[in-house]
């Protein structure tokens, strides 16, 4: 007995090392700073349509370079934050975040626009990954680091509040380029809080970082989610197959060199854990179903209703309430339930709030949108905390850097993919409106390009088209929404299955 309590009363020594949860609070100023940045864009989107002009297509690409850049990168960078320090690649890159945001706020062009964000994605990878393996260092009894991944969580649903309602009140009293400025206080504060309370954390014998490996993830990301995306808006043409093969013999070029290197960027045998897989694919799917539809809810409350950007902000809150406090207590419940139950009732809880959003129409009123809102972010609160608390517990501490890089891989591919796919949706059947005679063909490009096109046209012309593009565009987040519920249907029937047996309550 006595051998068996000296180990336990050494791990809590070190667990409970002394301002821990003050360095935590300097981890959640890196997730608000990329959840806020996230959120802000949806409701400047009308804004940058009518000063920038982008086409269709361009629009989808400044909202999702983003996701494309970060997903292809983050493993890489997650792995490199094993080897020089988390703490350093998350305080250099919150610096790039912050100093990027301003060539964002500034971009006169739409291709200029897309740049920015491809940029802003690459100091974006190096944050995510950083927070999630300094918690999993800082934070080594498994309760408490359930606590800290909900409070990381929670903190990103927070975000997602933030971000619409600072950017809401931005918009409505400055141009479009101040949301992305206020990324520049939060980024002065983590950097230097950050200095002095963050301790530094690596792998001791990391081996050397693998730029072939690198180069072949970020190739087959972009590559897949490339073709995914034009697929979904165009059909399937030899350049998009051309995209989607590259992106495929690249990743598997990728797996098959993790598989022999001495020390691989991604320890591949990791997926060969059902909890760890299940947990991965729990959470794109939650993310692919949610995000086109929250992408384009933000346009269908200003363009469709007539909300004010600050309005249409507060009129998401409910989403992240909801993510909050499930975030908070997913930990708890998992353990008192299972970690199955949880996630799958989560997933679940999405999917059927989705699938009551297809009944949406241009005067659906706002307690049936907020209480599905309400519903999403619980659910969502409730799945993505508990699998991120497993895939973070699935691992040695010295490879936290790589498995959290998988967590928000899954995240960020899982955002590019619903905002390509379930953006596709709503874009190709908004597309298909018939206008009156005399609509300019930039109207069927976005709802934004309806808009600005009606106000240099005759009264009544211009409100017989709104009126179809409009609908149009409501049908098609309609048939998004359902499309997203058959997602995350089916992601939950999957995690019911994948999750079976998985806990949270054994030490690492």
């Amino acid at each position: 007995m006595t051998s068996t309590l000296q180990p336990a009363t050494t791990t809590e020594a070190v667990t409970k090392r002394p301002g821990r949860w003050l360095a935590l609070s300097v981890l959640v100023l890196a997730v608000l700073l990329v959840a806020v940045d996230a959120t802000v864009l949806g409701l400047a989107t009308p804004y940058i349509s009518e000063d920038l002009k982008p086409s269709g297509t361009q629009l989808l690409w400044i909202g999702d370079v983003y996701s494309f850049v970060i997903a292809g990168l983050l493993v890489s960078m997650g792995s490199l934050g094993d080897r020089i320090g988390r703490k350093r690649i998350l305080l250099v890159g919150a610096t790039a975040f912050g100093a990027i945001s301003v060539l964002n706020a500034y971009a006169t062009t739409p291709e200029l626009m897309i740049v920015a964000r491809a940029l802003l994605g690459v100091a974006g990878a190096t944050l995510m990954p950083a927070t999630l393996a300094l918690i999993r260092n800082l934070f080594h009894d498994p309760r408490e680091r359930s606590l800290a991944v909900g409070i990381w969580g929670a903190t990103a649903s927070a975000g997602t509040a933030v971000g619409p309602i600072a950017g809401g009140f931005l918009l409505e009293h400055f141009w479009w380029g101040s949301v992305f400025l206020i990324n520049l206080p939060v980024m002065a504060v983590l950097v230097v809080v950050g200095i002095k309370l963050l301790p530094e954390s690596r792998n001791p014998n990391p081996g050397p970082w693998d730029m072939i490996s690198v180069a072949l993830s970020l190739v087959g990301m972009i590559g897949i989610v490339y073709a995914v995306k034009e697929a979904a808006a165009h059909g399937f043409t030899w350049p998009t197959l051309a995209a989607g093969l590259l992106g495929a013999a690249a990743l598997y070029g990728f797996v098959r060199r993790q598989l022999t290197l001495p020390t691989p960027l991604l320890d591949m045998r990791l997926f060969r854990s059902r909890g760890f897989s299940g947990a991965v694919l729990a959470d794109l799917l939650t993310i692919l179903g949610l995000s086109g539809l929250v992408f384009f809810l933000s346009q269908f409350l200003q363009l469709v209703q007539g909300r004010g950007p600050l309005e249409a902000g507060l009129a998401e809150l409910p989403a992240a309430i909801g993510a909050v406090a499930a975030g908070l207590i997913a930990g708890r419940a998992a353990r008192r339930f299972s970690v199955r139950a949880v996630v799958s009732g989560g997933l679940a809880a999405i999917g059927l709030a989705l699938a009551v959003l297809t009944v949406i129409d241009r005067s659906t009123g706002y307690p049936l949108l907020g209480a599905a809102l309400l519903v999403v972010g619980v659910g969502a609160g409730f799945s993505f905390t508990v699998t991120s608390d497993v895939i973070l517990s699935s691992v040695p501490k010295e490879q936290a850097g790589a498995a959290s890089a998988v967590s928000e891989t899954a995240y960020e591919l899982g955002a590019a993919l619903g905002i390509a796919v379930l953006g596709s949706i709503v874009t190709g059947v908004y597309r298909d409106f018939t206008g009156p005679a005399g609509t300019p063909p930039e109207a069927h490009e976005s709802l934004g390009g309806a808009v600005e096109a009606a106000a240099g046209m005759p009264a009544q012309t211009s409100g017989v088209m709104l009126d179809a593009a409009r609908s149009s565009f409501v049908d098609g987040l309609a048939l998004a929404s359902g499309a997203g519920a058959a997602v995350l249907l089916a992601a939950a029937l999957a995690a019911w299955f994948l999750l079976h047996g998985q806990r949270l309550d054994n030490a690492p």
